[in-house]
């Protein structure tokens, strides 16, 4: 393996740096899990890269948790908030969900990122990602600001 080469998971897609890019900027992403009766059920999240794989978090309460326990896959979709003509559509599956410290750095890592604060909850659930697809998608369309 050469010197910046990463050996990832078998089935696991590598992370480009313009994907990596778009996921480390401000862009809130969508994540789809699925219903026990298979329907789609999608959130708005924040989400960080660590290492080759993605982390979101949620707390316990909430239906993505649930969802994603029951059956690992997920969809996310990011969109650059500066040109929504350029997105990244992923799919993958969770493969460890962690509720300690280390979930905490990294939720109030995310949470610096997009508010510029540490995250007000201090247990909340860390899910991790391995990508199994990437596309990342730029469209040749302008965006102008309205005057």
């Amino acid at each position: 393996m050469g010197a910046g080469e990463r050996l990832l998971a078998p089935g696991m897609a590598e992370l480009t740096e313009d994907v990596r890019a778009l996921l480390s900027a401000r862009n809130m992403a969508h994540v789809a899990t699925l219903m026990a009766d298979g329907s789609p059920h999608v959130s708005p999240v924040w989400i960080s890269v660590e290492g080759d794989r993605l982390a979101i978090f949620s707390t316990e309460a909430h239906l993505k948790v649930r969802n994603l326990r029951r059956d690992a896959r997920v969809g996310i979709s990011v969109t650059d908030e500066e040109n929504p003509y350029r997105s990244v559509i992923i799919r993958g599956r969770v493969v460890e969900e962690i509720e300690n410290d280390e979930a905490i750095e990294i939720m109030d890592r995310m949470s610096n990122r997009y508010v510029g604060v540490d995250f007000p909850v201090r247990k909340s659930i860390v899910s991790f990602i391995e990508p199994e697809k990437v596309a990342l998608k730029e469209l040749p369309f302008q965006h102008p600001r309205p005057a």
